[in-house]
Formats: structure tokens, sequence, C-alpha cells
């Protein structure tokens, strides 16, 4: 069974097209444009596809730069049921093919042009070593989490991060819960619609015609609330909720680049110390270490400073969902206020 997607921009060329249901597994179709502008590649990709890539992505340990990148994140694997939209969730990994694309450092690997060109699916093996060792970070963050900063863009960075990470999570998690508000309403308006069918009568006494009548056009009205609910849930969870979600994820993202830059600041603090106490012998070699500390946190200040564009870029898209959203509840209000109107003409010509 397919669902047919598309989102296409004139700046981006990337789009996840399809995607194909098969019992508990979803297949995506991605379409790029060939460089030479003459083509298009047609590549279908699982989830596990999509991790292959991350995992590949972050195991650029030795690029320069690389721990100052705050990585485009992946959404969490979802979860396959009969009733689900899969657009808002195509278009949130469109998303994040999109942002790494657009990427200076990570559109360069090859693991992205093999994902997104190979018409056989990429290797299932996970990377092992990589700069998010969930286990060894957590270890690290409560033993190094009070590390203050020695630059004070850097330090607020944090600050605010640590703030923004709770409220866009909050946020996010309310967007996902509030739908299940709407599909009660939805499903009880739908009983109550078809229950009022059960009340008309045949025959042909005036009072049972005139009762009948008045509980079809009840029914109809329950009926338009229906989809007005469904219209403005779908509304929700397409517009403000994809822009929500993908902020949630991106300040975390950016919470582990700045975790990054507190680790390296701690080995060149460390690496400090021991030049000053090291012996004559070893001291060179001491501070030589120091010396390669100090150049990584440089380079990752300047990725960072960089990403301030992509920052930039995350704002301007969150803008537009909003901008989305309120358009799109705008043409469902007035939709609902004419159908409603009609409703309330009826219902005054039956009286």
């Amino acid at each position: 069974m397919f669902y047919s997607i598309s989102y296409r921009t004139n700046r981006d060329n990337i789009n996840v097209t399809e995607v194909l249901k098969d019992g508990d597994s979803l297949t995506f179709l991605i379409v790029s444009q060939k460089l030479s502008g003459t083509g298009e590649y047609h590549v279908a990709r699982a989830y596990d596809d999509f991790e292959w890539l991350q995992q590949h992505l972050f195991s650029q340990e030795d690029v320069p730069g690389i721990q100052g990148v705050i990585f485009p994140p992946l959404p969490a694997k979802a979860q396959v049921n009969a009733s689900a939209k899969w657009q808002p969730y195509c278009k949130a990994l469109e998303t994040f093919l999109r942002q790494i694309a657009a990427h200076s450092i990570l559109s360069k690997n090859k693991a992205v042009e093999i994902f997104l060109t190979s018409s056989d699916p990429p290797g299932r093996q996970r990377v092992r070593k990589n700069i998010f060792n969930r286990l060894s970070q957590a270890v690290e963050e409560k033993r190094k989490e009070g590390h203050k900063d020695v630059d004070e863009f850097f330090q607020t960075e944090r600050d605010h991060n640590l703030v923004l990470t709770g409220c866009a999570k909050t946020a996010a998690e309310v967007s996902h819960v509030h739908p299940q508000y709407y599909a009660n309403s939805i499903l009880a308006c739908g009983h109550f619609s078809a229950a009022l069918h059960l009340c008309v009568e045949p025959g042909e006494d005036a009072d049972k015609q005139a009762f009948s009548k008045a509980c079809v056009k009840l029914s109809e009205v329950f009926d338009s609330m229906k989809k007005n609910m469904t219209s403005v849930a779908e509304n929700n969870v397409s517009t403000l909720g994809l822009g929500l979600d993908l902020e949630s994820r991106y300040q975390e993202a950016e919470k582990e680049m700045l975790f990054r830059r507190t680790c390296k600041l701690v080995e060149l603090e460390s690496a400090r110390r021991n030049a000053e106490k090291a012996k004559p012998v070893k001291k060179a070699a001491v501070s030589a270490c120091a010396h390669v500390s100090q150049e990584h946190t440089a380079r990752s200040d300047y990725m960072l400073s960089c990403d301030q564009q992509m920052s930039g870029a995350r704002v301007e898209m969150l803008q537009q969902t909003l901008v989305q959203w309120c358009e799109k509840q705008l043409l469902t209000a007035k939709e609902s206020a004419e159908q409603f109107n009609q409703h309330m003409q009826a219902l005054r010509g039956m009286a």
C-alpha cells in the first residue's frame, strides 16, 4: 500500500515521495536530482538505512571541526499502525536529509552519496566507534556538567540551551498528546451522528416526519463537527507539531555539541597542567599535546560560528511552520463557519 507524498521547493532537490507499508515495516522512496541536472536518482530506504547514514556521520572523529558541528537530528523510529498519517513523518525524514545535504562538512561524507544514489541498500552494520557513545557520555556529563566555559559566549549558549531544551521537549510532547483529545471528540461526534440516524422513523405522521428531519439535520451538524475537528487535528500535527518536534530534537543536538566542547576544554586544561608539571625531557611532548587540544577547541569554535547560519535556518523553518499552521487553521475555520451557517439557516427554515 502506497501513500503519495510530495514536498518540493525551489532550493532543495531531495524528496521523500512515497512510503511503502508492509506489515510492521516501512520503506521510503527518495528522489534526488543528479549532479549533472539531467536526471534523477530513485532509491528505496528503510529506517535502518537512515540510522546507518547517521552512524557514519557520527564516526568522523578525525575530520577537522567535527566537534563543533550540530548534527541534524534523525526522527525516532515510527510505530506502524493502520490509522497512522505518514505525511508528517516523511516530511521529518526529508528535512533530515536536506539539512545534511546543505551542511558544508557533513555533505562531503561518502555515505551521503551512497545513501542517495546507490540502487542497493547500504550496509546495515553499525559503526562502533563514534563521538556519541551514550553510556560514556552520560557518565562524563555528570562529572563535567558543572565545568564553566572560558568563553562567555559559549557559557551563555549552554545556559540558554539548558532552558530551551526543557521547554522545547515539553512543547513537543504536548503537541503529540493533544491530537488524542481531538480523537476522542471526533469519535464521539461520529457515534452521535450515527445514533441520530437510528431515531429516524418511517411513516406519514407529520410529527414523526418533522422529528426524523430534525434528527437527520442534527446528524449532519455533528458530522460537520467531526470533519472540522479532524482537519484541525491534522493541521496541528503537519505544521506546528512537526516544527516543535524538530526544534526539540535540534536543541538536544546542540546540547551534545556544547558538551563535546566542554570535554575538549577539560582535556586542554588537563594537558596544560601536565605540561607545567612535566620534567624537561617530556615537557616538549606534553606541550605538543596541549597545543593539539587547543587547536581542536579553536576548530570547534569556528565550526559553531559557522553552524550559527544553520541555526538561523532552523529559526526560519520554525517561523514557516507557525505561519503555515495559522494559515491552515484560518482556512479550516472559514470553511467550517460557512458550513455551520448553512446548517443554521436550514434549522431555522425547519422551525
